[in-house]
This record gives C-alpha cells, structure tokens and sequence, in this order.
C-alpha cells in the first residue's frame, strides 16, 4: 500500500507546486521600478499544478466511487497540501505581479482582485471540505455527504480553473 503512494505522490516528499519558485531570478527578469520578477515559465508551472491538482482530486473520487474510503483523509490532506503550495505562489509570483504591472488600469486591477478574492473562498472551502473528511470510518451517510461534496468542489475547481487559464492568466506579460 506504501508503494503505492510513493508512486501516486513521487517518492516519500509529497505533491509540490512546481510553480514555486526554484531560486531569486537574474536582476534582467525583474520588471523595472516593481522588485517584483517576471518569470516567463511562471504560467506554464501553474497550468501544470492543476493537472496535477485534477489528477490528484480525480484519483479521490475513484477511490470514492470503489468505496475504498480508508485512504481518502490522506489523499484529502495531500491535495489540500499540493493545492496551498500552488496558491501560495499564485498569490506571492502572479498576483502581485499582475496587480503591479496594471497600476493605473483600474478595470484590470479589479478583475484580477475580484479573482483573488474568489480563489481565497474557494481555498477556505476546500479546507473546510478536507477537515470534514479526516474520518477514521465513513458510514453510509458519510460516504453519501462525502460523494456529493466532492462533486460540488470538483465543479467549482474545474469552472475557476478554467475561467483562470482563460481570462487571468493571459494578463501575465512582461510588458
């Protein structure tokens, strides 16, 4: 059962944002007057977490669906930890970035701080939804609460996904 977690999870370390950043950018990456880096594998890294991310959330549901509950609360608390490390670099690399680039274009800034906002909310539920699931059994009801949950997450990380890859993540550019 150990291998295969190592093999799910890559080794014994766990998911890992690979949208963190691996070291401080060359001094000819930094946008001028901002200190804040532009890095151009920056939107790919993060489109490569959700797959990730979907990749994770959808091994949860098989298991979910084979009734195979006893590994959920672990596969819940891996996502959830792959899910912080790619918000955190979102938050940190993106959207300050972003929100730097379009000072004095209001229409962008709000959009971009509107999506934050949104993300923020999803993120608390997505906790929340991990905390309700860290079960030792999972009775019928559960199992039942659990399935329905899931799919009301799964809808709303698929949509925001979506919606980011497609509206937000265009406005990251070097100019």
């Amino acid at each position: 059962m150990l291998d295969f977690f190592r093999k799910l999870f890559g080794g014994g370390q766990g998911p890992r944002s690979q949208a963190l950043p691996q070291g401080v950018p060359p001094v000819e990456q930094r946008r001028a007057g901002f200190g804040i880096a532009y890095d151009a594998g920056l939107v790919p890294a993060l489109k490569r977490d959700h797959a990730d991310l979907v990749k994770l959330y959808g091994a949860i549901g098989e298991h979910a669906q084979q009734g195979d509950f006893q590994q959920v609360p672990q596969m819940l608390m891996a996502f959830k930890v792959h899910l912080e490390g790619h918000l955190i670099a979102e938050n940190v690399r993106f959207y300050n970035y972003v929100e730097n680039a379009m000072q004095g274009d209001s229409e962008s800034t709000a959009l971009v701080r509107s999506f934050r906002r949104e993300m923020n909310a999803i993120a608390r539920g997505v906790v929340d939804f991990v905390k309700k699931y860290q079960l030792s059994t999972f009775d019928q009801q559960a199992r039942e609460e659990f399935m329905a949950d899931y799919k009301t997450v799964y809808g709303l990380l698929a949509q925001r996904i979506e919606r980011e890859e497609a509206s937000l993540y265009p406005l990251y550019s070097l100019t």
